[in-house]
């Protein structure tokens, strides 16, 4: 039986204190029908000293420096590993994470045989030292993943994250990550490729483990680095315009992203986006003034709360 081959993505940037623990969990996985490409983001540490020992006794880990046709930064990365990658499923690991050994058998699993396009799992964080005891069990509820629940991935009722999902290589084909994004890049891309009709299935299981720290993409956003927050601004746009070529930008998602542009305190987000979709006159519209009396109907709501909530007590 032919097995099908996996590409794991590791883009690396001075991580020579965690990579070798995250390359040799790939190392312990139960399917050994893959391929590691480790694309060094230009770092100044000793990553390749650390991992040469490993990439001598397994040439299934190969190393190599981003080209300067892609540029810097974990989408363009992640870019150049999708052009060299060889398998029929590609996925994408952090050089700071842990998988689960069992991460990449039951994802394929799932897919082999199937109509889906990928398979989402479950993600847990830890900080400092990695120190869980692995469940093997292989029971676990199954949900499904279509282009109607577009609404779910634009507003995070349900998650994507960017290490736990295994996609067939095709979603790929027209599809790539937008370079010039440095958070919420994942985040666009995939709800890109499913608002183009890709379906998959999600197994309620935890397969991967995340590093928590300050340094990462994620830690810096929360501590409100302007690249990523201008970044998260852009993938946003990005996704509305995406969705209105789609035929899926409904009131729904609309009211939302208002309400992210509100948040954001960002006018400028709001009134660009708004310009940019091809919506009739009347339409602009009724947004500029859903946006301008937004506040409003906020504090309403809230009031209204606060009256039921006396009422009962």
């Amino acid at each position: 039986m032919k097995h099908p081959l996996v590409t794991i993505i590791m883009a690396t940037y001075n991580r020579q204190d965690y990579i070798l623990e995250s390359l040799l969990a790939i190392k312990a996985q139960t399917y050994t029908y893959w391929e590691c490409l480790i694309i060094d983001d230009g770092g100044s540490d000793n990553t390749k000293a650390v991992i040469n020992d490993l990439l001598f006794e397994d040439d299934r880990f190969v190393y190599m420096q981003r080209t300067k046709d892609y540029k810097k930064g974990l989408p363009g990365c992640r870019n150049y590993g999708l052009e060299l990658s060889k398998g029929d499923y590609v996925i994408f690991f952090d050089d700071d994470d842990i998988p689960h050994p069992l991460n990449l058998e039951l994802c394929i699993e799932q897919l082999v045989n199937s109509n889906f396009s990928f398979c989402s799992y479950k993600r847990e964080v830890f900080k400092k030292e990695f120190d869980y005891k692995f469940d093997y069990s292989r029971e676990f509820s199954k949900s499904y993943i279509e282009k109607k629940d577009v609404l779910k991935l634009f507003n995070h009722e349900l998650s994507l994250n960017s290490c736990a999902v295994m996609w067939r290589k095709n979603c790929f084909t027209n599809n790539r990550f937008i370079e010039h994004l440095m958070y919420a890049e994942e985040w666009e891309l995939y709800t890109r490729i499913i608002s183009q009709g890709f379906d998959g299935i999600a197994i309620d299981k935890t397969l991967f483990y995340g590093r928590k720290h300050d340094n990462s993409n994620t830690g810096e956003f929360h501590l409100n680095n302007p690249e990523r927050l201008k970044s998260h601004a852009d993938a946003i746009k990005l996704l509305v315009l995406n969705l209105q070529k789609e035929g899926l930008l409904t009131n729904r998602i609309m009211k939302h992203f208002i309400q992210i542009s509100r948040k954001y305190e960002s006018f400028e987000l709001f009134v660009t986006t708004i310009n940019d979709l091809e919506l009739s006159d009347v339409s602009i519209f009724k947004w500029k003034i859903f946006n301008t009396f937004l506040p409003f109907k906020i504090y309403l709501s809230k009031l209204k709360k606060k009256i039921n909530k006396y009422k009962v007590s």
